[in-house]
């Protein structure tokens, strides 16, 4: 399957939210929770969201968007959010490539992202690409987000204390 990494036009936007919708519910039954942010975020949010960041979108051979990923610069940091894949897709690389991609697209010295504690494969993935954790929120009492970090371009420091 050939897939494609383009920026996303304003108007991928509908096709990307309800993308975004598909993709999520797999998130939503690990939680017992159908009403996850991206599950209700609605049209005019996602049009402010692409106003202030990067969005990409992954297409296959027939131009269909099967996934998609959005970044938003802030400092020294991007804040790397929503990568979403087709369910049907899933396992197939796609998300890897978004991500290596919108990290080459967004230039920084650290990119964060998060996913929940029992979304797994999401957090082997990310540690698979060199993010390590480094905060817990907790939401709910069903849900804790794990934040993660990785650092482009500068050596990690241990110190041995004696």
């Amino acid at each position: 399957m050939k897939i494609s990494i383009l920026k996303a036009n304003r108007s991928d936007l509908q096709a990307i939210l309800e993308l975004q919708y598909s993709a999520y519910l797999s998130e939503a039954a690990i939680y017992n929770d159908y009403a996850l942010p991206p599950l209700v975020q609605p049209l005019e949010e996602v049009e402010q969201e692409y106003e202030k960041g990067v969005f990409l979108k992954a297409t296959d051979e027939n131009d269909i968007i099967v996934g998609s990923v959005r970044a938003f610069p802030d400092g020294d940091t991007t804040r790397i959010n929503k990568i979403i894949v087709r369910p049907d897709k899933q396992g197939q690389g796609i998300g890897t490539k978004l991500l290596l991609t919108i990290e080459s697209e967004c230039p920084s010295t650290r990119h964060e992202l998060f996913t929940g504690h029992k979304s797994v494969r999401n957090i082997k993935l990310y540690e698979r690409l060199g993010y390590a954790r480094f905060k817990e929120e907790r939401v709910s009492d069903e849900r804790t987000l794990v934040y993660m970090e990785k650092r482009v371009g500068t050596a990690k420091v241990t110190s041995n204390s004696q």
